[in-house]
């Protein structure tokens, strides 16, 4: 019994601690699915329509937190670094994700205990952004602006 005890001590000293699904902690930036209430892709946190879904909701659980994949472009880190601070969220940026593709996690938002939400894509979640547009601000042409 002494020597088992004695091996695990080494083995956690030599690979770290275990970890329960590390597979699934990779892809959910460090967490378990069951504690996500929402997740974006990088090619969805790139169309600002979704960031009504996202704002609705944060209003939904506001004592939510956002993780931040580290590895996507700095620019829309920080567009969504400063929409958590507009939104008084706490966030994270997970260092240890990657981005090989758009396809990949860039946003969660998470909680700290299990909610076991059954759809999180934010796209399948909220189907009928798909379809509005944001208002566009058309840009004036010379002459119209001249005969305003």
């Amino acid at each position: 019994m002494a020597k088992d005890e004695l091996q695990q001590h080494l083995d956690k000293g030599m690979y770290g601690k275990p970890q329960i699904n590390p597979d699934e902690q990779k892809k959910y930036l460090g967490t378990f699915r069951e504690r996500c209430y929402l997740s974006m892709n990088i090619k969805e946190m790139r169309d600002p329509i979704y960031s009504i879904a996202l704002k609705s909701e944060i209003e939904k659980e506001p004592n939510a937190k956002l993780l931040i994949n580290g590895a996507m472009p700095e620019t829309l880190q920080q567009k969504y670094i400063t929409f958590a601070s507009t939104n008084k969220i706490d966030f994270t940026i997970v260092s240890t994700a990657t981005a090989e593709s758009d396809d990949k996690i860039g946003l969660l938002l998470v909680a700290d205990h299990a909610v076991d939400e059954p759809v999180i894509d934010v796209a399948e979640k909220y189907p009928d952004l798909e379809k509005k547009e944001l208002p566009e601000s058309k840009k004036k042409s010379f002459f119209e602006r001249l005969f305003d």
